[in-house]
């Protein structure tokens, strides 16, 4: 090439690229426009790195969490917009006089849910349904419109090689007064609560795990009457929000019969063929299925491990002494799994320690953890956690507190040191602690596996059958550990070596196979038949019934704290033991250097158990026993005591009650454990079952038996003739009257004058769901008219007897009786 046609070429080629580069020069000071970015998008949206800085500390889990200051953000997956995740919310710690921390406070279903700029959170409700398959399928969804409870803007996207996230602030919804996942109403009215104080209100833990996210927040409200701290004119809760992630395909749900109790979840299907709405209900139950290789061998009866079992893992802060008792009770439920199919169905396991898997946390929920809490609470409780739309139980806690075992003590002392050495003294030995442990354990997992209290099921054996060692060996004391059957009363110290507690019993074995145990082929609706057939195989046996807990009793067969097929003698030989425990209750709880609240506290507890055989006894008047039917069974369900059982219980509470319990009378230990005092616990305990029995509903069902059941029943006629002729007898002989009978008769006049003008007060709505309440017009029924007549009874034997007392104090008494009788019959006078 020419040289000089080169050097031209040469010439404009830099000309050109000097002249392109200027172009793209910025001037000195300035930042060219395509290196900065934008601060925020059209939408009013900053890029993520301008949200999410280098100061944030982020959690990685369900959603991704980022802490920057005080302010939170999620970072939400576009895979998790629109699924379903229930909030749990609980008081994680309270002031003091609201109760104790962790109990459930609210339970919803949210959806995160895009809306052009904003990010919705919306309550969900299952409470209704019908299947989207059916026409009434729009009108059901048009009358459950989903709430938001709360609006986000947008703060950022984040795309990235995984998954696109967007990111929101989450801090007021935490912070501010959002009532569904804070305190409850019911406190608000109950304390006088008026609003939030941001300023004493604040996040304290936001961590996320892989399928939940836990949050803890302080909420600090303005209380015009807090029920502690008055002075403050506030109360501070720790309040604990857990939201889980529902599975994709919620689990096949099994239908509930009321024949076979246990813990349900229950929803109104519009879409059934019955001519109303009706509301059907689904067992609340862990996700047990058999592997698809071990389906033949399933269905030929041999016994196969579950694609899942259930495990229990030991908080880390747990005793080591007291932990393999605690595994025990938990793994004494395989052998009721066996029932159902099922081999090594649950497990008991220590957790890593932090060295093994620093991340590992109680909180994160694939784990159930039994949770040892240092607290002076003397309980222990197995709440859990379940699906809404199918009933599958997803994980839970049991919430262990170390003052259980104060609670074990005692109960065990007062029940069983009578004929049992082990239990005499205020410290047991570590291996009959632990054994009560266990006992406690297997009950609190039955709550857990979905199982409520059967307290219909001690009734089943006959107490002369608790005294025997060979029965009690193989049966123990109840046919369900989800009794409270406690320990054994009944047994005599001339007995031998009986059983002295419940195990897993034949019940709970037919009722963890009849809740579990898979019906190859055959779903929902279709097991039905299945189901039916094996609770007809064992109806019309008391051991595989089912009695439900009630909060007023009027079926004497599902009582707390009773054993044994008759109250009345139970209670007999319990009262024999603890006659036997008094005499020597100094002794048994005598420890050099201590003072005498070890003996105060067991004589409260002898005082206790005897209030619980006066209770069991006294439900046996005006009872009414309910057995669980369905059509397709013969006889009532509901049935009166029969007459003989209301006497004999009428009986001994006047021969072991009204009559005074002189035995219960010691002054070798009052006068170690208070000034004064006696006269008045007699008095109380007396009059706590006489007004017992003269309740309102207690009465009319007494004035119905009679009506139906003609003059053979036991009616309010005979029970209020019985009462006054026992509380009063001391007027037929003549006889003076000492101070605990004048303070009963006082009390029996108080009541009666109570009877006479007051009417029955209805049970509060929010205990409805529990208490039974026989509802009773007291106007307008016979109730004053008995009552009246047996005043005017008494009116003229309290005239006869007055003349004829020498005792200067019974005299005064007569009268005053006589006036107060006088006033009530009369208030004009």
């Amino acid at each position: 090439m020419n040289t000089r046609l080169l050097t031209r070429l040469l010439l404009v080629f830099f000309s050109f690229s000097l002249a392109s580069c200027a172009v793209f020069q910025p001037e000195k000071g300035k930042t060219a426009a395509a290196e900065k970015p934008a601060e925020k998008d059209k939408n009013g949206i900053k890029p993520y790195n301008k949200v999410i800085t280098k100061d944030a500390k982020t959690d990685k889990g369900l959603f991704t969490v980022h802490q920057i200051d005080e302010d939170y953000y999620y970072e939400i997956p576009d895979s998790l917009f629109n699924r379903e995740m229930l909030m749990v919310t609980r008081i994680a710690q309270t002031a003091s006089g609201i109760g104790f921390g962790g109990g459930k406070q609210n339970e919803q279903v949210l959806r995160w849910e895009k809306k052009n700029n904003d990010v919705l959170l919306r309550v969900v409700s299952h409470d209704v349904y019908a299947a989207d398959s059916l026409p009434i399928h729009e009108a059901v969804r048009n009358s459950n419109f989903e709430p938001i409870l709360f609006s986000f803007d947008i703060a950022a996207y984040h795309k990235d090689s995984v998954n696109n996230a967007t990111v929101i602030k989450v801090t007021d919804l935490f912070k501010k007064d959002v009532q569904a996942i804070g305190f409850p109403e019911r406190n608000r009215k109950e304390y006088k609560i008026t609003r939030l104080d941001d300023s004493r209100s604040y996040i304290d833990t936001i961590r996320s795990y892989p399928e939940n996210i836990e949050v803890r927040h302080v909420k600090t409200y303005n209380a015009g009457e807090p029920p502690s701290n008055s002075s403050t004119a506030s109360i501070s809760v720790k309040m604990s929000n857990s939201m889980i992630l529902l599975p994709k395909v919620p689990m096949e749900r099994r239908y509930f019969d009321e024949r076979v109790g246990w813990f349900t979840t229950g929803q109104t299907d519009y879409g059934l063929e019955a001519q109303k709405s009706e509301t059907v209900r689904y067992l609340d139950r862990w996700r047990l299925e058999v592997k698809e290789e071990d389906m033949e061998k399933f269905k030929r009866g041999e016994l196969v491990e579950p694609k899942e079992p259930i495990v229990y893992y030991i908080d880390r802060a747990t005793p080591k002494k007291w932990i393999p008792y605690i595994k025990q009770g938990i793994e004494d439920w395989q052998v009721a799994f066996e029932a159902a199919g099922f081999k090594n169905a649950i497990i008991a396991k220590d957790p890593p320690s932090k060295e093994e898997d620093p991340d590992w946390s109680p909180e994160d929920v694939r784990y159930s953890v039994v949770r040892y809490l240092a607290s002076p609470i003397p309980n222990a409780n197995g709440p859990h956690v379940s699906d809404p739309r199918s009933g599958e139980i997803l994980e839970s806690d049991i919430n262990w507190y170390h003052n259980v075992m104060t609670l074990l003590r005692n109960w065990f002392f007062v029940q069983t040191a009578a004929i049992n050495e082990g239990a005499r003294g205020v410290a047991f030995k570590d291996e009959i602690m632990g054994r009560l442990i266990r006992f406690v354990s297997a009950h609190e997992v039955g709550h857990t596996l979905g199982l409520p209290h059967n307290m219909g099921s001690s009734v089943a054996y006959p107490v002369e059958s608790l005294r025997d060692p060979e029965f009690t060996k193989k049966y123990g004391t109840a046919p369900s550990i989800m009794d409270y059957a406690r320990f054994n009363y009944i047994a005599q110290p001339e007995d031998g070596d009986v059983a002295l507690m419940p195990n897993i019993g034949p019940y709970d074995k037919y009722s963890i196979m009849w809740g579990y145990k898979p019906i190859p082929e055959k779903y929902g609706k279709e097991e039905k038949e299945i189901l039916d057939s094996w609770i007809l195989e064992k109806a019309g046996d008391p051991v595989y019934r089912f009695g439900g807990q009630q909060g007023n009793v009027i079926d004497p067969t599902s009582q707390t704290e009773d054993l044994g097929d008759d109250s009345v003698l139970a209670s007999q030989y319990g009262i024999k033991n603890l006659k036997r425990i008094i005499p020597n209750l100094i002794e048994w709880t005598a420890e050099k250097g201590k003072d005498y609240e070890d003996l105060e506290t067991m004589y409260e507890q002898v005082l206790g158990q005897y209030n619980r055989y006066m209770g069991h006894v006294a439900a046996n008047i005006g009872g009414v026993i309910k057995e669980t039917k369905t059509y397709d069974q013969e006889g009532a369900v509901y049935f009166h005591v029969t007459p003989e059982k209301q006497k004999k219980a009428m009986n001994f509470l006047q021969d072991e009650l009204f009559s005074t319990p002189e035995w219960l009378i010691d002054q070798e230990i009052f006068n170690k454990i208070e000034f004064d005092g006696n006269v008045e616990r007699i008095r109380n305990t007396q009059e706590r079952t006489l007004n017992n029995l003269l309740d309102f509903g207690r009465m009319a069902r007494l004035i119905e038996n009679r009506e139906i059941n003609g003059t053979e029943a036991y009616g309010l006629l005979d029970m209020m003739q019985d009462l006054r002729t026992g509380i009063w007898s001391e007027l037929r002989k003549g006889s003076s009257i000492d101070t605990y009978r004048r303070n009963l008769q006082r009390a029996y006049i108080d009541r009666m004058e109570y009877l006479m003008t007051q009417e029955q007060k209805p049970v509060p709505a929010r205990y409805r769901n529990w208490i039974n309440q026989s509802n009773v017009d007291v106007a307008q029924s016979d109730i004053r008219p008995v009552v009246r007549g047996e005043l005017s009874k008494l009116q003229r034997e309290l005239r006869n007897s007055i003349g004829r007392s020498r005792d200067t104090m019974t005299r005064y008494h007569l009268q005053d009786a006589l006036e107060r009788v006088n006033l009530i019959l009369d208030p004009n006078s």
